[in-house]
């Protein structure tokens, strides 16, 4: 294995490496790939990659050749196909009543195998859908069932932020999202305000993460001053400061700062240095 490349099949789609040997390709070069689904077409996004970066023993499939101007043409007659198999499938759902929303469909480079990608509250019964489909199409069918999340990466759309939603732009992977992420960052909890199209938590929630940890827990990449880092304070909890006794209402981690509310007085932001001492509520 002399060099590495990472390779994407789709916009946004999870990366995948192959080895390369005897092939000059760098980045946004389409290559043609052996996969285990056979031979597949992508786009490199990562190289060169070095081996070392790999378990010792990793097998990498390889990297078969640039994609020619004759693949291009066969990629482009498979979009083709695609749609006509979509309207098809569309057509034996609605015969054979099938609960299922078809989202899309994919060939295979080679045309060995279709891949239709659908939705459905439970588990369905496809057989006779799968029997009549390679009736019409004399291939192997695939019928894989997606969640919601994968749902509105494939079908897209606008965010509450008026822009084309991430993971249908540029998340090749879907990262763990918490409550307590928008706990930690102050945000309502409403679930309409935080809430993405598919319905789950949005992803967004995560990318800004990391910097308010640096409130909770002592970060080893955290930039901030030893001072900065004040793990105990909490919405709740009664503090000491220069102006008396008070009670947090609001935790900034991000600026640093809390908001105290003291008696019979309206609150007040203050820096965390300025907290002398806090105690539980």
């Amino acid at each position: 294995m002399n060099q590495v490349a990472g390779v994407r099949f789709k916009r946004a789609g999870k990366i995948y490496y192959f080895s390369v040997d005897n092939i000059k390709v760098e980045v946004n070069d389409d290559v043609i790939v052996e996969t285990s689904r056979g031979m597949e077409y992508g786009k490199v996004v990562v190289f060169p990659k070095q081996p070392n970066l790999f378990k010792p023993n990793a097998e990498l499939r390889p990297v078969l050749r640039k994609a020619t101007p004759q693949d291009l043409l066969q990629i482009q007659r498979n979009k083709e196909r695609e749609q006509e198999a979509f309207d098809i499938c569309k057509q034996k759902i609605k015969k054979l009543k099938c609960d299922m929303n078809l989202l899309r469909v994919e060939y295979t480079f080679d045309r060995n195998k279709i891949v239709f990608f659908f939705t459905a509250e439970g588990r369905i019964d496809f057989r006779d859908l799968v029997k009549e489909l390679a009736a019409v199409f004399h291939t192997r069918i695939e019928m894989r069932q997606v969640g919601v999340r994968d749902e509105a990466k494939q079908v897209s759309g606008l965010g509450a932020c008026g822009r084309t939603l991430c993971c249908a732009t540029f998340l090749g992977e879907f990262a763990p999202v918490s409550i307590k992420m928008a706990k930690t960052q102050g945000l309502s909890l409403n679930p309409a305000k935080i809430s993405g199209v598919c319905g789950r938590l949005m992803c967004c929630l995560r990318y800004e993460d990391d910097l308010y940890k640096c409130g909770e827990i002592k970060n080893k990449n955290c930039e901030c001053p030893k001072k900065y880092i004040r793990p105990e304070l909490s919405v709740g909890m009664k503090v000491m400061t220069d102006q008396g006794e008070g009670q947090i209402t609001y935790v900034n981690n991000k600026n640093h700062t809390v908001r105290v509310q003291f008696d019979n007085e309206p609150p007040k932001t203050m820096l965390w240095k300025e907290i002398d001492a806090c105690e539980n509520k």
